[in-house]
């Protein structure tokens, strides 16, 4: 890999480490890191969590092998937040700018871990994508909404229906049967 000036040294040199495996250099890194390659003229809103993006990647292991791309194919549609792509693509791309264009090098802890995505992806890898931001839609009140508060009321609604099923149960187990008070009934009035 080829060790660029500036800032991205800065990165590397802080971020990457060389681990040698079986008389093999591998190079992994711990954190995600972020280097932009083409930034837009004007760039009034950056994307939040929540957000749509489309966007074109290409994905790479780090000897330079190309494990996928979009380029062929329609641009692909991620809202963050949802999880529709690997844990560091996604913060990646956190704080972009429509027509932004960015190299995300992915550790692998933070891509596919231990198990790898066999055949195509071995065990422990360390992911590099580029990717460009062709457009970005910003989530709407409503969809804040759904995203935001929603879970968080459906978490404040399980306790409560779960106190309410429980005292159901305790009040049940505690109140007299109805068959045995009319039965009792019905002895001491033979008497």
């Amino acid at each position: 890999m080829q060790i660029r000036t500036g800032i991205a040294l800065v990165f590397l040199v802080a971020f990457a480490f060389v681990a040698a495996e079986d008389g093999d250099s591998k190079e992994s890194i711990e954190q995600l890191v972020v280097e932009t390659l083409v930034n837009p003229e004007t760039c009034t809103i950056t994307s939040e969590m929540g957000d749509t993006l489309q966007i074109h990647y290409t994905g790479r292991l780090m000897d330079g092998k190309v494990i996928d791309t979009s380029l062929s194919r329609e641009p692909l549609v991620v809202e963050l937040g949802k999880r529709s792509v690997i844990t560091g693509l996604e913060q990646a791309l956190v704080g972009l700018c429509e027509g932004q264009k960015i190299k995300a090098t992915i550790p692998a802890h933070l891509a596919y871990g231990k198990r790898g995505f066999p055949p195509t992806i071995p065990a422990d890898s360390t992911l590099e994508f580029e990717v460009e931001v062709i457009s970005l839609s910003q989530q709407t009140p409503w969809q804040k909404l759904v995203n935001d508060v929603l879970p968080l009321l459906c978490l404040a609604l399980v306790p409560t229906l779960l106190g309410l099923v429980g005292l159901y149960l305790y009040n049940k187990a505690h109140a007299q049967p109805q068959g045995k008070k009319k039965s009792k009934d019905k002895k001491s009035k033979k008497k």
